[in-house]
């Protein structure tokens, strides 16, 4: 096959990467001429994707792989199009639909007949066949269902281990009619391998599902369903502090019950938790859970900082270190991290923050509008925001002139910590 993939992001790059290990010709489309260099040259233009530096390297060398800025001509030539431009929220938390629109335009301006298109970007349900399968047939002039096909397959991957997820999850597939989804389910099955999963009550592999629909929810309640977790996690570690209870045992000793899974309390970042419980809102409007869920969880930082306040006194006009940029450890990724949530607090309440992370540079977090701290210098306390590895061996000589560390994340060794307050969130 012929096969176009659209946006070479973190996802969707190595999205490419698999099809065309699978001796497909992929063209993967990106509107940054940097990152098409860099992918024409073999080179990922991120780090820290688990195999995706030997296999970029083997498929463009191959020749199976290449990458351009023109999605309108690319798309003319493939016979599947796979669409991974992400969807985020603005400011009052509504979906913001402006990149994808533009990227479905493009797409549809050089549609020929008999083409899949299937979009992996999260969307709130209905958005495939209401507002992006008319805009295709708008700006191609082909009619779904009959010369143009359309599905959903929605990405289920985490930054790090992507490759792998393609292989350990089933592949969720929905068109806007039976055969959108045949031919989705046909491509799919083409271009994945899959592991054994005995675990599950189907076999693993692509997992038809009834319609655009049904994959759109599918995605979404996984995801809303672990954010709404978290947050019912949060309550709970926020009463234990009040009780003096250790979360943490509490945690195990209830999920050993097997029909309970409460998964740990903290701060939530990154493109998936914080996002799509909105994007669920988007068409269930009247929904309570996930509005709550949403709510708890964007009140941790501010929780976290009132803790240390609790431990340290007065927070105004002291030097506060928030450690971690990144949403979580050992990722370069810094969408809705909780680092933001904290340093506006500590503003908030009067406090200097600066920030940490072993992954950016100085002039990186000064990008964010962050002031940037390097260990061993002074400050009067510090808040534990990513669990990076670096974190483990963090001393108190590491943080000179610090009352309290704030570990929200339970990543540094207490042994360690002797003479110096520190807290947990929901930890005596």
């Amino acid at each position: 096959m012929n096969v176009c993939v659209v946006a070479l992001g973190k996802i969707g790059l190595p999205v490419a990467v698999q099809i065309a290990s699978k001796g497909h010709r992929v063209i993967g489309c990106d509107v940054d001429a940097g990152v098409v260099a860099s992918v024409n040259a073999g080179t990922p233009p991120f780090r820290g994707e688990a195999g995706l530096d030997e296999l970029l390297a083997q498929v463009t060398r191959d020749g199976n792989l290449t990458a351009t800025t023109d999605v309108t001509g690319t798309v003319g030539a493939s016979d599947v199009v796979v669409v991974l431009v992400p969807l985020s929220v603005d400011a009052s938390a509504k979906p913001d639909f402006a990149a994808l629109d533009t990227a479905t335009a493009s797409i549809g301006s050089g549609l020929q007949p008999d083409t899949l298109v299937v979009y992996e970007t999260t969307l709130p349900v209905g958005v495939t066949r209401q507002r992006l399968a008319p805009a295709l047939a708008a700006a191609s002039g082909l009619t779904p269902g009959r010369d143009l096909f359309v599905a959903f397959s929605p990405e289920r991957v985490r930054s790090g281990r992507i490759l792998s997820d393609l292989r350990r999850y089933p592949k969720i597939v929905g068109g806007i009619d039976d055969e959108s989804t045949a031919r989705a389910v046909r491509f799919y099955e083409a271009v994945l391998d899959f592991d054994p999963r005995p675990d599950l009550t189907r076999g693993n592999g692509v997992w038809a599902m009834g319609s655009a629909e049904e994959a759109e929810l599918a995605k979404l309640t996984d995801t809303t369903y672990r954010d709404v977790n978290i947050a019912l996690a949060n309550e709970f570690a926020q009463y234990a502090d009040r009780i003096g209870a250790d979360i943490g045992r509490v945690i195990k000793a209830a999920n050993s019950q097997l029909q309970a899974y409460i998964l740990d309390p903290g701060m939530v970042g990154g493109h998936c938790i914080p996002v799509y419980p909105h994007l669920y809102l988007s068409g269930d409007p009247e929904a309570r859970l996930p509005a709550l869920g949403r709510a708890v969880n964007d009140a941790v930082p501010a929780y976290a900082v009132s803790r240390l306040g609790g431990a340290v006194g007065d927070l105004a006009g002291r030097r506060v270190a928030v450690l971690g940029l990144a949403y979580r450890g050992g990722v370069k990724e810094a969408a809705f991290s909780g680092a933001f949530g904290l340093v506006a607090e500590l503003v908030r309440v009067g406090a200097e923050p600066v920030v940490h992370d072993p992954l950016y540079t100085d002039d990186e977090i000064r990008a964010f509008g962050l002031t940037p701290y390097h260990l061993g210098d002074p400050v009067d306390a510090a808040i534990v925001q990513a669990d990076h590895a670096e974190y483990r061996t963090l001393a108190p000589d590491d943080l000179p002139g610090a009352h309290a560390l704030l570990d929200a994340r339970d990543v540094t060794d207490p042994a360690r910590w002797t003479g110096v307050a520190r807290l947990l969130l929901g930890r005596p």
